[in-house]
Protein backbone atom coordinates (compact mmCIF):
# COMPACT_ATOMS: atom_id res chain seq x y z
CA UNK A 1 0.00 0.00 0.00
CA UNK A 2 1.77 3.35 -1.33
CA UNK A 3 2.23 5.90 1.54
CA UNK A 4 1.66 9.57 1.12
CA UNK A 5 4.94 10.31 4.03
CA UNK A 6 7.46 7.90 4.86
CA UNK A 7 9.82 9.27 7.70
CA UNK A 8 13.76 7.93 8.08
CA UNK A 9 16.05 8.27 10.72
CA UNK A 10 19.68 8.92 10.52
CA UNK A 11 20.49 7.00 13.41
CA UNK A 12 23.81 5.60 12.60
CA UNK A 13 26.66 8.24 13.04
CA UNK A 14 29.66 8.11 15.49
CA UNK A 15 30.19 11.32 17.86
CA UNK A 16 34.30 11.89 18.78
CA UNK A 17 33.12 14.87 20.23
CA UNK A 18 31.44 12.60 23.01
CA UNK A 19 34.50 10.58 24.13
CA UNK A 20 34.48 7.21 25.83
CA UNK A 21 30.71 8.77 26.83
CA UNK A 22 29.51 6.71 23.42
CA UNK A 23 32.32 4.42 22.65
CA UNK A 24 30.25 1.67 22.45
CA UNK A 25 27.08 3.34 22.21
CA UNK A 26 24.96 4.87 18.87
CA UNK A 27 24.31 8.40 20.17
CA UNK A 28 20.83 8.36 19.86
CA UNK A 29 20.38 5.34 22.24
CA UNK A 30 22.60 7.73 24.88
CA UNK A 31 20.24 8.40 27.82
CA UNK A 32 18.94 11.69 28.04
CA UNK A 33 16.12 13.27 31.01
CA UNK A 34 16.77 10.93 33.36
CA UNK A 35 14.33 7.97 31.42
CA UNK A 36 14.23 8.66 27.96
CA UNK A 37 16.89 8.08 25.07
CA UNK A 38 17.72 10.86 22.60
CA UNK A 39 15.82 8.96 19.84
CA UNK A 40 12.76 9.07 21.74
CA UNK A 41 11.95 12.08 20.88
CA UNK A 42 12.25 11.78 17.15
CA UNK A 43 10.32 9.05 17.37
CA UNK A 44 7.99 10.51 19.59
CA UNK A 45 7.05 13.57 17.13
CA UNK A 46 6.40 10.91 14.28
CA UNK A 47 3.89 9.41 16.19
CA UNK A 48 2.17 12.54 17.73
CA UNK A 49 2.10 13.76 13.90
CA UNK A 50 0.49 10.51 12.97
CA UNK A 51 3.54 9.61 10.56
CA UNK A 52 3.30 5.45 10.99
CA UNK A 53 6.09 4.35 8.47
CA UNK A 54 9.40 5.09 9.79
CA UNK A 55 13.04 3.45 9.05
CA UNK A 56 16.13 3.84 11.32
CA UNK A 57 19.24 4.03 9.93
CA UNK A 58 22.07 2.28 11.72
CA UNK A 59 25.73 1.85 11.62
CA UNK A 60 28.04 2.23 14.68
CA UNK A 61 27.49 0.31 17.63
CA UNK A 62 23.41 -0.48 16.70
CA UNK A 63 23.00 -3.01 19.39
CA UNK A 64 21.49 -1.19 22.21
CA UNK A 65 19.83 1.10 20.03
CA UNK A 66 18.43 -1.59 17.98
CA UNK A 67 17.13 -3.90 21.15
CA UNK A 68 15.54 -0.88 22.50
CA UNK A 69 13.71 0.33 19.47
CA UNK A 70 12.06 -3.42 18.80
CA UNK A 71 9.36 -3.81 17.28
CA UNK A 72 8.28 0.04 18.03
CA UNK A 73 5.50 -0.50 20.47
CA UNK A 74 6.03 2.26 22.93
CA UNK A 75 5.50 4.61 19.69
CA UNK A 76 2.87 3.44 18.20
CA UNK A 77 4.91 1.41 15.47
CA UNK A 78 4.19 -2.08 15.98
CA UNK A 79 2.23 -2.05 12.52
CA UNK A 80 1.72 -4.72 10.25
CA UNK A 81 1.85 -2.18 7.29
CA UNK A 82 4.11 0.45 7.89
CA UNK A 83 5.46 0.49 11.16
CA UNK A 84 9.15 0.66 12.31
CA UNK A 85 12.00 -1.00 10.33
CA UNK A 86 16.05 -1.19 10.99
CA UNK A 87 18.09 -0.81 7.71
CA UNK A 88 21.59 -1.00 8.74
CA UNK A 89 24.08 -1.08 5.55
CA UNK A 90 23.73 -4.71 3.99
CA UNK A 91 25.37 -6.67 1.30
CA UNK A 92 24.09 -6.34 -2.73
CA UNK A 93 24.91 -8.06 -5.71
CA UNK A 94 27.53 -5.93 -6.26
CA UNK A 95 28.91 -6.08 -2.57
CA UNK A 96 28.24 -3.76 0.37
CA UNK A 97 29.70 -1.07 1.83
CA UNK A 98 29.26 1.19 5.28
CA UNK A 99 27.35 4.60 4.63
CA UNK A 100 29.64 7.10 3.22
CA UNK A 101 27.04 10.17 4.48
CA UNK A 102 23.40 11.35 4.96
CA UNK A 103 22.69 11.10 1.23
CA UNK A 104 24.42 8.18 0.76
CA UNK A 105 22.63 6.50 3.43
CA UNK A 106 19.01 7.35 2.18
CA UNK A 107 20.55 6.14 -1.53
CA UNK A 108 21.08 3.01 -0.23
CA UNK A 109 17.63 2.16 0.73
CA UNK A 110 16.50 3.40 -2.07
CA UNK A 111 14.50 0.34 -2.67
CA UNK A 112 13.05 0.01 0.69
CA UNK A 113 11.75 3.36 0.01
CA UNK A 114 10.28 2.37 -3.19
CA UNK A 115 8.82 -0.54 -1.00
CA UNK A 116 6.70 1.68 0.27
CA UNK A 117 5.75 4.28 -2.98
CA UNK A 118 5.76 7.21 -0.27
CA UNK A 119 4.96 11.17 -2.11
CA UNK A 120 7.23 12.62 0.47
CA UNK A 121 9.96 11.55 2.53
CA UNK A 122 11.13 13.49 5.68
CA UNK A 123 14.27 12.98 6.68
CA UNK A 124 15.71 13.25 10.11
CA UNK A 125 18.31 12.86 12.33
CA UNK A 126 18.08 10.80 15.57
CA UNK A 127 20.28 13.10 18.05
CA UNK A 128 18.39 16.24 18.20
CA UNK A 129 16.14 17.51 21.36
CA UNK A 130 12.99 18.57 20.67
CA UNK A 131 9.29 18.53 20.08
CA UNK A 132 7.67 18.92 16.38
CA UNK A 133 4.62 18.30 14.56
CA UNK A 134 5.59 16.98 11.19
CA UNK A 135 2.21 17.56 9.96
CA UNK A 136 2.25 21.42 10.07
CA UNK A 137 5.77 21.07 7.78
CA UNK A 138 4.17 18.79 5.29
CA UNK A 139 1.00 21.23 4.94
CA UNK A 140 3.51 23.80 4.43
CA UNK A 141 5.55 22.00 1.62
CA UNK A 142 2.05 21.02 0.06
CA UNK A 143 1.01 25.24 0.51
CA UNK A 144 3.86 26.43 -1.62
CA UNK A 145 4.16 23.44 -4.29
CA UNK A 146 7.54 23.04 -2.69
CA UNK A 147 9.87 19.88 -4.00
CA UNK A 148 12.36 20.31 -1.48
CA UNK A 149 11.65 21.55 2.35
CA UNK A 150 13.97 22.49 4.89
CA UNK A 151 13.25 23.36 9.17
CA UNK A 152 15.39 26.40 10.21
CA UNK A 153 15.29 27.64 13.68
CA UNK A 154 16.99 31.17 15.10
CA UNK A 155 19.74 31.52 16.05
CA UNK A 156 22.32 33.98 18.05
CA UNK A 157 23.87 35.49 14.70
CA UNK A 158 27.38 35.30 16.44
CA UNK A 159 27.16 31.38 16.37
CA UNK A 160 25.55 31.50 12.61
CA UNK A 161 28.90 30.38 11.49
CA UNK A 162 28.75 26.89 12.96
CA UNK A 163 25.71 25.95 11.31
CA UNK A 164 23.59 25.42 7.48
CA UNK A 165 22.45 29.02 7.11
CA UNK A 166 19.53 29.44 4.27
CA UNK A 167 19.12 33.01 2.58
CA UNK A 168 15.74 33.54 1.63
CA UNK A 169 13.16 35.72 -0.02
CA UNK A 170 9.84 37.10 1.68
CA UNK A 171 8.07 34.06 0.50
CA UNK A 172 10.29 31.80 2.52
CA UNK A 173 11.70 30.46 -1.03
CA UNK A 174 15.54 29.86 -0.65
CA UNK A 175 17.83 31.08 -2.78
CA UNK A 176 21.09 30.42 -1.70
CA UNK A 177 22.54 28.08 0.98
CA UNK A 178 26.16 28.87 3.37
CA UNK A 179 27.76 25.49 4.62
CA UNK A 180 29.28 27.27 7.91
CA UNK A 181 29.53 30.57 6.73
CA UNK A 182 32.33 33.01 8.14
CA UNK A 183 30.40 35.93 7.73
CA UNK A 184 26.59 34.35 7.90
CA UNK A 185 23.93 37.03 5.93
CA UNK A 186 21.20 35.96 8.65
CA UNK A 187 20.22 33.63 11.48
CA UNK A 188 18.26 30.79 9.90
CA UNK A 189 20.03 27.54 10.42
CA UNK A 190 18.88 23.98 8.88
CA UNK A 191 17.90 22.02 11.63
CA UNK A 192 19.06 19.39 9.43
CA UNK A 193 14.95 18.02 9.19
CA UNK A 194 14.05 18.08 5.29
CA UNK A 195 10.73 17.36 3.49
CA UNK A 196 11.58 16.02 -0.47
CA UNK A 197 9.27 15.30 -3.26
CA UNK A 198 10.76 11.52 -3.32
CA UNK A 199 10.49 11.43 -7.16
CA UNK A 200 12.69 14.60 -7.19
CA UNK A 201 15.16 13.47 -4.37
CA UNK A 202 15.75 10.05 -6.07
CA UNK A 203 16.98 11.70 -9.16
CA UNK A 204 19.49 13.88 -7.36
CA UNK A 205 20.79 10.69 -5.29
CA UNK A 206 21.37 9.07 -8.00
CA UNK A 207 22.96 11.63 -10.12
CA UNK A 208 25.30 12.51 -6.05
CA UNK A 209 26.15 8.55 -6.11
CA UNK A 210 28.19 9.15 -9.40
CA UNK A 211 29.92 12.01 -8.25
CA UNK A 212 33.17 10.46 -6.78
CA UNK A 213 34.42 13.86 -5.43
CA UNK A 214 30.89 14.12 -3.05
CA UNK A 215 30.56 13.91 0.35
CA UNK A 216 27.34 12.04 -0.11
CA UNK A 217 26.03 14.74 2.22
CA UNK A 218 22.46 16.56 2.11
CA UNK A 219 23.51 19.89 3.27
CA UNK A 220 26.96 20.01 1.48
CA UNK A 221 25.62 18.53 -1.67
CA UNK A 222 22.12 17.62 -2.38
CA UNK A 223 20.79 20.74 -1.58
CA UNK A 224 23.21 22.91 -3.14
CA UNK A 225 22.69 21.02 -6.04
CA UNK A 226 18.64 21.12 -6.13
CA UNK A 227 19.51 25.11 -5.91
CA UNK A 228 21.52 24.99 -8.64
CA UNK A 229 19.49 23.42 -10.97
CA UNK A 230 16.75 25.97 -9.75
CA UNK A 231 14.63 22.86 -7.85
CA UNK A 232 11.57 24.77 -5.75
CA UNK A 233 13.21 24.96 -2.36
CA UNK A 234 11.48 26.54 0.93
CA UNK A 235 12.20 27.15 4.54
CA UNK A 236 9.72 26.13 7.20
CA UNK A 237 10.22 28.22 10.50
CA UNK A 238 10.45 26.35 13.22
CA UNK A 239 9.87 27.81 16.83
CA UNK A 240 10.39 26.39 20.12
CA UNK A 241 13.02 23.92 21.65
CA UNK A 242 16.11 22.50 19.73
CA UNK A 243 19.11 21.31 20.52
CA UNK A 244 22.05 19.41 18.80
CA UNK A 245 23.34 17.15 21.90
CA UNK A 246 26.91 16.45 19.81
CA UNK A 247 28.91 17.73 22.43
CA UNK A 248 29.39 16.97 26.71
CA UNK A 249 28.60 20.67 26.90
CA UNK A 250 25.40 20.54 24.60
CA UNK A 251 24.65 17.46 26.12
CA UNK A 252 24.91 18.65 29.83
CA UNK A 253 23.49 21.96 29.37
CA UNK A 254 20.27 20.64 27.26
CA UNK A 255 19.65 18.26 30.97
CA UNK A 256 20.00 21.34 33.12
CA UNK A 257 17.52 22.90 30.88
CA UNK A 258 14.79 20.33 31.91
CA UNK A 259 15.34 22.06 35.73
CA UNK A 260 14.39 25.25 34.73
CA UNK A 261 10.74 26.38 35.80
CA UNK A 262 9.87 27.97 31.82
CA UNK A 263 11.89 25.04 29.89
CA UNK A 264 10.87 25.51 26.54
CA UNK A 265 10.74 21.65 26.03
CA UNK A 266 8.25 20.64 28.65
CA UNK A 267 8.32 16.93 29.18
CA UNK A 268 5.22 17.26 31.33
CA UNK A 269 2.92 18.40 28.53
CA UNK A 270 0.09 15.88 28.28
CA UNK A 271 -0.97 17.11 24.69
CA UNK A 272 2.61 16.40 23.52
CA UNK A 273 4.10 13.49 25.14
CA UNK A 274 7.60 11.86 25.02
CA UNK A 275 7.12 7.99 24.88
CA UNK A 276 9.91 5.77 26.15
CA UNK A 277 10.50 2.21 26.69
CA UNK A 278 9.67 2.28 30.62
CA UNK A 279 12.58 0.43 32.55
CA UNK A 280 11.33 -2.01 35.06
CA UNK A 281 12.47 -0.72 38.11
CA UNK A 282 11.00 0.18 41.39
CA UNK A 283 9.82 3.20 42.69
CA UNK A 284 12.63 5.62 43.87
CA UNK A 285 13.29 6.28 47.47
CA UNK A 286 14.66 9.20 49.34
CA UNK A 287 15.06 8.45 52.85
CA UNK A 288 14.35 10.51 55.91
CA UNK A 289 18.36 11.95 56.10
CA UNK A 290 18.47 13.02 52.75
CA UNK A 291 17.98 16.10 50.66
CA UNK A 292 16.44 16.79 47.20
CA UNK A 293 16.64 20.53 45.32
CA UNK A 294 15.05 21.37 41.97
CA UNK A 295 16.21 17.69 40.69
CA UNK A 296 14.93 15.04 38.02
CA UNK A 297 14.60 11.64 40.04
CA UNK A 298 13.69 8.75 37.69
CA UNK A 299 12.42 5.41 38.42
CA UNK A 300 15.07 2.65 41.08
CA UNK A 301 16.91 5.79 42.85
CA UNK A 302 17.57 5.28 46.12
CA UNK A 303 18.93 8.45 47.64
CA UNK A 304 20.39 9.16 50.85
CA UNK A 305 22.51 11.80 50.23
CA UNK A 306 22.12 15.66 49.36
CA UNK A 307 21.03 16.32 45.33
CA UNK A 308 20.68 19.70 44.13
CA UNK A 309 19.63 21.07 40.42
CA UNK A 310 20.85 17.61 38.32
CA UNK A 311 19.34 14.80 36.75
CA UNK A 312 19.22 11.09 37.99
CA UNK A 313 18.57 7.92 35.80
CA UNK A 314 17.19 5.30 36.72
CA UNK A 315 18.69 2.94 39.34
CA UNK A 316 20.91 5.40 40.56
CA UNK A 317 22.27 5.19 44.58
CA UNK A 318 23.46 8.29 46.74
CA UNK A 319 25.22 7.10 49.12
CA UNK A 320 24.88 8.89 52.89
CA UNK A 321 27.33 12.00 53.28
CA UNK A 322 27.26 12.39 49.46
CA UNK A 323 26.62 16.10 47.68
CA UNK A 324 26.08 16.23 44.14
CA UNK A 325 25.37 19.51 42.01
CA UNK A 326 24.64 20.34 38.21
CA UNK A 327 25.22 17.10 37.21
CA UNK A 328 23.63 13.73 35.20
CA UNK A 329 24.22 10.70 36.46
CA UNK A 330 23.38 8.07 33.51
CA UNK A 331 21.92 4.48 34.55
CA UNK A 332 22.90 2.43 37.48
CA UNK A 333 25.74 4.48 38.91
CA UNK A 334 26.62 3.96 42.32
CA UNK A 335 28.08 7.09 43.84
CA UNK A 336 29.30 5.30 47.65
CA UNK A 337 29.54 7.69 51.25
CA UNK A 338 30.75 10.78 51.69
CA UNK A 339 31.80 11.70 47.83
CA UNK A 340 31.29 15.44 46.54
CA UNK A 341 30.45 15.74 42.68
CA UNK A 342 29.92 19.35 40.70
CA UNK A 343 29.30 20.13 37.43
CA UNK A 344 29.46 16.77 35.68
CA UNK A 345 28.50 13.57 33.33
CA UNK A 346 28.40 10.23 35.08
CA UNK A 347 28.09 7.52 32.52
CA UNK A 348 26.02 4.18 33.40
CA UNK A 349 26.74 1.73 35.54
CA UNK A 350 29.86 3.71 37.34
CA UNK A 351 30.90 3.39 40.66
CA UNK A 352 32.36 5.83 42.93
CA UNK A 353 34.39 4.55 45.42
CA UNK A 354 34.09 6.91 49.15
CA UNK A 355 34.96 10.05 49.40
CA UNK A 356 35.85 11.14 45.74
CA UNK A 357 35.75 14.24 44.74
CA UNK A 358 34.60 15.41 41.18
CA UNK A 359 34.76 18.48 39.37
CA UNK A 360 34.48 22.02 40.41
CA UNK A 361 31.84 24.32 41.65
CA UNK A 362 33.00 27.32 40.01
CA UNK A 363 34.54 25.72 37.03
CA UNK A 364 33.39 26.47 33.05
CA UNK A 365 34.26 22.60 32.15
CA UNK A 366 31.86 19.66 32.51
CA UNK A 367 34.02 16.70 34.08
CA UNK A 368 33.25 13.62 32.32
CA UNK A 369 33.52 9.69 34.14
CA UNK A 370 33.18 7.29 31.85
CA UNK A 371 30.72 4.45 31.79
CA UNK A 372 31.69 1.17 33.75
CA UNK A 373 34.38 2.88 35.62
CA UNK A 374 35.55 2.33 39.34
CA UNK A 375 37.22 5.07 40.88
CA UNK A 376 38.74 4.69 44.20
CA UNK A 377 38.39 6.57 47.16
CA UNK A 378 40.22 9.77 47.62
CA UNK A 379 40.38 10.76 44.32
CA UNK A 380 39.29 13.81 42.66
CA UNK A 381 38.91 13.73 38.99
CA UNK A 382 38.33 17.00 36.76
Amino acid sequence: MAKEVLALILAGGQSTRLGTLNKKLAKPAFTFGGKYRIIDFTLSNCANSDINTVGVLTQFEPLVLNSYIGIGRPWDLDRKDGGVNILPPYLKEKGGEWYKGTANAVYQNMDYIDMQNPKYVLVLSGDHIYKMDYAKMIDFHKEKESEATITVIKVPLKEASRFGIMNTREDNSIYEFDEKPEQPKNDLASMGVYLFNWEILKKYLAEDDKNKSSSHDFGKNIIPAMLGAGVKLYAYPFKGYWKDVGTIESLWQANMDLLKIDNELNLFDKDWKIYSVNPLQPPQYVSRESKVVNSMISEGCKIFGTVVNSVLSPGVQIGKGVYVSDTVIMRNAIIRENTIIHRSIIGSRCEINEECSIGKEDSSNITVVPYDYFMEGGTVYE
